[in-house]
């Protein structure tokens, strides 16, 4: 009992004291006006050409209902959506790296339809990823005939790194790239129970950087 006192006192403390993270948000516009009328939508969608990492699709749509709701919503239509309807134009390989390689599409009389339906003003293209660095400390863990249990500490750090580049399909033109970087410290105490505690760098990027993002094509409507 005494024991299991003690590990629940160790788990508030880090609770309380840890488990913060910290994002640092960058933006460039570039010189156009943005804005949204009635009925417009934008398409989020996940840079995936990278070697090293590929774009969380949780992350996307976590960005695509967070722009969907709350004050100043946008109506999104949904990565798969998009990508099914469009196939094969925006899978990994085909996808359009640059406007000018939209355009390109826009010339398909097949394509320039399913756009018009989808009444799109916005593309949002998201490139980064969540990785873990710095992984420290020990556990054990052991089964005995009375039981089992582990003891010990670990923690690490988790840092979340994302650009959106926003392309303005109608003027064919960049509108700009935001960039949220997030970083914050994971911790596990055991005593006999191991107990994740999450810093949520992840979610917590998807919520700045989708505020970010609202404000950024509301500013000059």
């Amino acid at each position: 009992m005494q024991i299991i006192r003690y590990s629940k006192l160790f788990s508030l403390i880090i609770v309380l004291t840890a488990c913060k993270s910290t994002t640092v948000i960058d933006q460039h516009r570039e010189l156009v006006n943005t804005s949204l009328r009635a009925g417009e939508s934008v398409v989020v969608l996940g840079r995936r050409h990278s070697i090293r990492h590929e774009t969380e699709a949780k992350f996307i749509n976590c960005i695509g209902q967070s722009l969907g709701q709350g004050e100043n919503r946008i109506r999104v239509i949904p990565e798969k959506t998009f990508i099914d309807t469009m196939y094969p134009h925006f899978e990994t390989s085909t996808a359009p790296v640059d406007v000018k390689n939209l355009k390109k599409l826009m010339q398909n009389p097949a394509l320039a339809s399913k756009f018009d339906e989808f009444n799109i003003r916005y593309f949002i293209w998201i490139d980064g990823s969540t990785e873990t660095t710095d992984k420290s400390g020990s556990m054990s863990c052991a089964v005995g005939p009375g039981g089992g249990g582990c003891f010990g500490f670990t923690y690490w750090s988790d840092e979340a790194n994302y650009e959106a580049s926003i392309w303005d399909f109608k003027g064919l033109a960049i509108s700009g790239k935001i960039n949220a970087e997030s970083k914050g410290t994971s911790f596990m105490p055991a005593v006999i129970i191991p107990i994740p505690l999450l810093a949520q760098v992840q979610s917590s990027t998807c919520k700045s950087l989708s505020r970010q993002i609202k404000a950024f094509i509301a500013e000059q409507s």
